[in-house]
């Protein structure tokens, strides 16, 4: 399927969208101020041993510490005890797997890799064998023919004496040799800079830091189904080209300056689209829709017929709603970026024939995702559940923060809840402190109960505690927010 991108770059962001038949398909955000840090190699300090959860917390340099399992220090099979690999003051190597997210640290592997166009070096591999042995070939790459090539082609051009192993990328599917011998070059090249580094640096410090978001774009997004990729700064369009130039020169016809009058995103309405990416609802085309409710542990997705009444029976519009659900929960995961753990609860079906069909289109719709998905059968619920690989965070966590009034929940309580909290406050610091009055500080919705619905039971509260009580509104009080003044 042809796909174009657009790279919207300024001084404090750059914005990637990927179209496919004039629709936005994903969305990747990247902040100056709060680039992410996946696939950065860290001199590393373990700050603390936790023999008991066989994991550490290593300092690289960030406000938080960040996470490394025993599973992600040693290939050994089983690991061995991570107090017998790892001591408190060591220093090591190690690459981010995941950003800190939320609450948590980095997730950092001591089992380095870095990533070129079409293969991934792993420089600590150890070489007990032929080469041949130490290439793998990506999963996606699924024909049994293309996979014995590729590892005949890698075995012929690597050296016998190559330290390390590689990943074979299903770009490589198009590239030459000389491309590829090209790639292990600059592998290399850039692993010896990092082992130059280490030793004349303490830790923790940074030794080598991923590509930008735009490069990242060329190096892993664009392939043989891009036809264009547009940028809207003449700076960074110059250094894309160079770019390509060195490391995939196929892209270089592909790359295009945007200088119309138009701005870049404005041609697909991309702004739009990401209003509606932050927004709990998704309608679909029929008029059903999607709920969907991010939390920091999983994503729970429901399917709704809504107004789809369909034209033959109920069975007929659930079975269809659900099919376009599968479509749009695909695309939806990919422009929220959401990851983890992702439950969907698809309308109740009764024939396992719609099951199956429904379960093989969402299947087939997130072929597309260049994230990797696990799906799970129906549960005996009726729920699907399925995982997206997580590295960076989501679309809302990079652009959204809780909402000070609701404090992410979503709601906030009554103007009506309120007054009945200040009406009992009330009466707990009468016998407490028993001032000469009460002065009631809160928002104007609150004070307009209590002035038109809740007076009456205002004025049996003064009677009660016979102490005179005055109502002030305050345009800045959020609705749940007031102050009980005494005098």
């Amino acid at each position: 399927m042809q796909e174009e991108i657009l790279i919207n770059i300024t001084p404090q962001e750059t914005r990637v969208a990927l179209i496919q038949q004039g629709a936005v398909q994903e969305l990747q955000i990247e902040r100056t101020r709060q680039r992410g840090i996946v696939g950065n190699i860290y001199l590393a300090k373990v700050v603390r041993v936790l023999p008991g959860m066989q994991s550490a917390f290593v300092e690289i340099g960030l406000e938080r510490t960040a996470f490394m399992h025993v599973a992600d220090i040693s290939q050994q099979n089983p690991p061995a005890q991570i107090e017998k690999l790892l001591f408190e003051g060591q220093t090591l190597l190690v690459q981010v797997l995941k950003d800190p997210l939320g609450t948590k640290g980095a997730r950092l592997t001591a089992q380095l890799s870095i990533a070129g166009r079409n293969l991934v070096y792993l420089p600590q591999m150890s070489r007990d064998s032929g080469p041949e042995k130490h290439i793998g070939i990506s999963q996606r790459i699924d024909n049994p023919e293309d996979r014995e090539s590729l590892k005949t082609r890698l075995a012929s051009l690597i050296p016998e004496d190559e330290k390390g192993g590689i990943i074979v990328r299903t770009s490589a599917l198009d590239a030459s040799d000389i491309e590829l011998q090209h790639d292990m070059s600059y592998l290399r090249t850039t692993w010896g800079k990092i082992l130059s580094a280490v030793n004349h640096q303490a830790a923790p410090f940074l030794l080598y830091q991923d590509l930008s978001l735009a490069e990242r774009v060329l190096r892993d997004l664009a392939g043989e189904d891009t036809t264009q990729i547009r940028i809207d700064s003449a700076e960074n369009f110059e250094k894309l080209k160079l770019f390509a130039a060195n490391y995939m020169p196929n892209l270089i016809d592909k790359l295009s300056l945007h200088r119309g009058e138009r701005a870049l995103f404005d041609l697909f309405d991309i702004d739009t689209e990401i209003n509606k990416a932050l927004g709990r609802r998704v309608d679909l085309k029929s008029g059903g829709y999607l709920m969907i409710d991010q939390t920091e542990s999983m994503t729970t997705v429901d399917v709704n017929t809504g107004s789809f009444v369909g034209a033959r029976n109920l069975d007929d519009t659930v079975f269809k709603t659900n099919l376009e659900a599968a479509q749009s929960i695909a695309r939806q995961l990919r422009l929220r970026n959401l990851g983890g753990i992702i439950i969907i609860d698809f309308i109740d079906m009764l024939t396992n024939e719609h099951q199956e069909a429904v379960m093989h289109e969402l299947k087939r719709n997130l072929e597309r995702d260049h994230a990797r998905t696990t799906v799970n059968a129906f549960s005996n619920l009726g729920l699907v559940e399925m995982t997206r690989k997580r590295t960076r965070e989501s679309l809302a966590h990079i652009t959204c923060e809780p909402c000070p009034t609701c404090s992410g929940k979503g709601e906030v309580k009554t103007a009506q809840t309120i007054c009945y909290e200040i009406l009992r406050e009330i009466v707990r610091e009468h016998r407490q402190f028993n001032p000469k009055e009460f002065r009631i500080v809160a928002a104007p919705d609150v004070i307009d109960v209590f002035l038109e619905e809740e007076n009456q039971f205002l004025a049996m509260l003064g009677d009660f505690i016979n102490k005179p009580i005055r109502l002030q509104a305050e345009g800045s009080f959020r609705q749940e927010q007031y102050d009980i003044v005494l005098s």
